[in-house]
Order: structure tokens, then sequence, then C-alpha cells
């Protein structure tokens, strides 16, 4: 086993460090994702708002045409003058065409929210998609680790730098190169020999 883990190609593992690198640089992703979630929070928390004051609105409305019905029947029954039923009547058709126009708007809210329902649904699935290559992320540089025995460190883009680990000793090493002064294969040589002493 001991062997085998040294003959790893080092292409494929320099491919696999640079991959592993460039996934764990970008967290702008998931912040952005973040922020996205709790704006549609509060759009959703707004239209929720909006839609039962429309609510409340056509209610209103409903009882006004309700009223203007009565007085049209009252109106009738009486026998009252044409002037009047014609100025009922012509109320009524205004509170309808009120309702027509608040029904038109509501159903306009309602397509809005489920556009905007559809977009919060893609974006959380974008987040999902960003935790799970986090935790790719996680293991590829677990699995790194446990076959070279080396513990990159990320932080500083400058320069090479980790720490070799030797279960076996029980060892700490640690390793600097400056990616300015040193050619990238001449570290890499470098950290093998440090690997194999």
């Amino acid at each position: 086993m001991g062997d085998s883990s040294r003959n790893v190609d080092m292409g494929q593992l320099m491919a696999f460090s640079d991959d592993l690198i460039r996934v764990l640089k970008d967290k702008r992703d998931i912040n952005s994702v973040t922020q996205c979630l709790e704006h549609s929070k509060a759009l959703r928390s707004s239209c929720d708002s909006d839609f039962n004051e429309v609510q409340s609105l056509l209610q209103d409305y409903q009882k006004r045409i309700d009223i203007c019905k009565k007085k049209t029947e009252e109106a009738k029954s009486e026998v009252a003058a044409d002037a009047e039923i014609d100025l009922l009547q012509k109320e009524l058709e205004e509170e309808i065409e009120k309702e027509h126009l608040l029904m038109d708007e509501i159903n306009n809210e309602i397509n809005d929210l489920e556009l905007q329902s559809i977009s919060v649904q893609e974006r959380r699935q974008a987040l999902k998609k960003l935790e799970k290559d986090d935790m790719r992320a996680e293991r590829m540089l677990s699995l790194y680790a446990s076959v070279t025995n080396i513990i990159p460190n990320l932080d500083d883009q400058s320069k090479i730098s980790g720490h070799i680990v030797d279960k076996d000793k029980k060892v700490v090493e640690r390793f600097e190169f400056d990616s300015t002064k040193i050619d990238p294969v001449d570290a890499c040589n470098g950290i093998w020999k440090m690997i194999s002493s």
C-alpha cells in the first residue's frame, strides 16, 4: 500500500490540486445565493401582506355590490322613478367594472408571485448544488491529504505552503515555497523529497 500511494501520476495530482484550490477559493457564490434567499423571504412576506390587503379590498367591494343590488331591488319593489333606477343601475355597473379591474389586478399579482416562487426555487436548487460542491471539495481535500500526506494551506496564494503529516512517525512538518522565486516543478519535487524522507 505504501508503494502504490507513492506511484501517483504527478500530472493527475497537480490537476486534482488545482481543481481543489479553485473550488475552495470562491465562497462568493454561496454568500450571493444566501443573500438572494433572504431577499426572497422578505419579498414573499411583502407579497403576502399585499395579497391580504387586496383580498380585504375585494371583500369590501363585494359588500358594496351587495348593498347596490339590495338598493336596486328595493327601488324596483317600490316602483321608484326611472331616473333613480337608471342611476342605481349605473352605480351597480360601475361597481361591477371596479370588481373586474380588481380581479385582473389580483390575477396579475398572483402570476407575479408564482414567477417569484419559481425564481426562489431555482435559487434554492443552486444553493443546494453549491453546498454539494463544497462537501465534494472537502472530501477531495481529505482524499488528497490521506493519499499524499499533504495538507495544503490555501489561505495565502502568493506561496506554496502546508504541512506534511506522517501518521507512522507522528510527525507534522511544515513546508513553504515562494511561488515567485521557485519553479512549480521544483517546488513539487521538493515536497516529494520531504514526503519520502
